[in-house]
């Protein structure tokens, strides 16, 4: 693996960084306040072309690889958390899952209008029922003429009330558990289709989140993603993407609390001195850094495996789980630096330590990242479809 950027990789990532600063971070604090989604702030992320980074250019993309990918949703979520929650959605679980599973009709009409924001997606898998137990979907398809009528509910969907479209997974039949679930293209405008804010959320405040009902909506069969019971496959390989974005803005996360801390701590006062000086303070923003480097590193490596083609579920539960622990560690220490002030949103870490904490949920909870990482190491299901070469207490053990 290389450890130089491109020259390509870091334009890209100063060019994002410099667009946060100017657009994002003036206006981060009082949207997580008035918990706004920022309408203003989306335009000009589709102005930019930022939605189309890792798709190819003949679909509306930037054509640019997982490095670069990796690199601005770090540099947008060292700004705001919320803001790298549509980024993500609309890049890693909508349009890159219909890349890697779409007909080339379905490419060349859903990609372009995403890639420039005509379009926002949202991921509809999650239910009241079907969380971290994914295959337990409740939501319906019934077979009717060349449609699928979908009837059920879903829960905790990032940009669910602002979306146009939503990938929406049901089961043909109920009795063929994983099996049995199919994946849709859902315009938000069908008849029997409506969305409900959910309001009151600990952290992600400027982020939209919402709740789908579906009353029989009617989907044409065209509009299936993947086959009649690949629904589950293709949930899986859209949370791989989306668990890479997390990881990544996970790291933006922390490093959005060194920058905050060092700034503080050298200008801040106590018994005559920056606190800075303080060893203790010293010893809880080291621990941030090594954090940063440990889990840029980690979805680095991820992304160098997406870039060649190669599974990389093991290795993106691994940055998941690191980088999601990671921002959670530094965001209790950096309200512990600030003191006080850290208490009050005066300041951006009381911001970072909210949102922080959803890193350890969605897109698979911690516990979920773990048990993909234990039954690897222990040869009970490799993650990666065979085993990693690694060895194990179960070595030759068939996955």
């Amino acid at each position: 693996m290389d450890f130089e950027f491109t020259s390509e990789q870091m334009a890209i990532r100063k060019h994002m960084r410099e667009f946060a600063e100017r657009n994002i971070a003036p206006v981060a604090a009082k949207n997580d306040r008035d918990c706004k989604f920022d309408w203003d702030v989306a335009k000009k992320i589709f102005a930019e072309g930022f939605l189309g980074c890792p798709i190819p250019e003949k679909y509306g993309g930037l054509g640019m690889d997982y490095v670069a990918y990796g690199l601005m949703t770090e540099e947008i979520n060292r700004v705001c958390s919320s803001t790298r929650t549509l980024f993500s959605v609309q890049t890693s679980l909508v349009a890159l899952t219909i890349l890697r599973w779409g007909t080339e009709e379905q490419k060349q009409y859903y990609l372009p209008k995403l890639c420039n924001g005509e379009f926002i997606g949202c991921f509809g898998l999650t239910e009241p029922e079907a969380g971290s137990d994914a295959a337990n979907q409740q939501t319906r398809a019934v077979k009717d003429g060349n449609d699928y009528l979908l009837s059920g509910s879903k829960i905790w969907i990032s940009c669910g009330d602002i979306a146009t479209h939503a990938l929406i997974f049901a089961t043909v039949d109920s009795k063929l558990g994983h099996k049995g679930i199919t994946c849709f293209v859902v315009d938000t405008k069908s008849k029997g289709f409506t969305a409900q804010e959910i309001k009151g959320k600990l952290g992600l405040r400027a982020s939209d989140t919402a709740s789908l009902f579906l009353d029989e909506v009617r989907v044409p069969a065209s509009n299936m993603l993947g086959k009649v019971g690949e629904g589950f496959k293709v949930a899986m390989s859209a949370l791989d993407n989306g668990r890479f974005s997390v990881a990544a803005g996970a790291v933006g996360l922390v490093q959005g609390c060194i920058d905050a801390c060092t700034q503080y701590a050298m200008q801040r006062k106590t018994f005559g001195v920056p606190i800075g000086e303080h060893q203790q303070v010293q010893a809880m923003i080291a621990d941030m850094v090594a954090d940063c480097e440990a889990g840029r590193l980690l979805y680095l490596r991820a992304a160098h495996l997406k870039n060649k083609g190669v599974r990389n579920t093991l290795e993106t539960s691994i940055a998941k789980l690191f980088c999601g622990e990671a921002a959670n560690r530094a965001g209790h220490n950096a309200v512990q630096i600030f003191g006080g002030y850290g208490f009050s949103d005066e300041y951006p870490v009381e911001r970072y330590f909210r949102d922080a904490k959803v890193l350890n949920i969605y897109e698979g909870t911690r516990e979920v990242q773990r048990i993909i990482i234990a039954q690897d190491a222990l040869g009970i299901r490799y993650a990666n479809g065979a085993p990693t070469g690694r060895p194990t207490a179960l070595a030759g053990v068939a996955g």
